[in-house]
């Protein structure tokens, strides 16, 4: 039977060495704004409304609860869903009425389309760097964003 070779990475098989690397001779070490770098205010507003979970995250970690177009963003993200929800719900309640299903057969489809454009448009202004208020519910988070500070 063959003897395979010693590992040379050690029994746990990491080749990563144990302290961190210093730079070569001539190198500056990165800044420490580089290393561990915040998303900038237009990233994090967008990443906000792929779901209310990078939205409550944003609201409640410390770097981006400081910065008003990142609250702003996160809040309006979570009015939206909560705004739908409500929708859904009163959809769903009005589709147990006889005779009121074919109404919600055709209008829920047309809701849904409607509340996932204003989350698309309001991810892209997002990434563009403006603050796109929708009717109502962008007034709401404008009010609540400045509360929080």
């Amino acid at each position: 039977m063959d003897q395979m070779p010693p590992n040379p990475a050690g029994p746990g098989g990491d080749l990563r060495p144990a302290t961190p690397v210093s730079p070569l001779p001539g190198e500056r070490p990165a800044p420490p704004e580089a290393r561990g770098a915040a998303l900038s205010d237009n990233i994090a507003g967008m990443l906000a409304y792929f779901t209310v979970v990078p939205a409550i995250v944003f609201l409640v970690m410390e770097p981006y609860r400081q910065r008003f177009f990142v609250r702003f963003h996160s809040l309006q993200c979570l009015f939206l869903a909560v705004a739908c929800f409500a929708v859904c719900v009163g959809l769903m309640i009005l589709g147990m009425i006889p005779g009121a299903g074919v109404l919600v057969l055709l209008v829920g489809p047309m809701l849904w389309l409607l509340g996932f454009l204003a989350a698309c448009v309001c991810l892209l202004k997002a990434y563009q760097g403006q603050i796109w208020k929708l009717p109502v519910i962008g007034e709401l988070a404008e009010k609540r964003a400045g509360m929080i500070e």
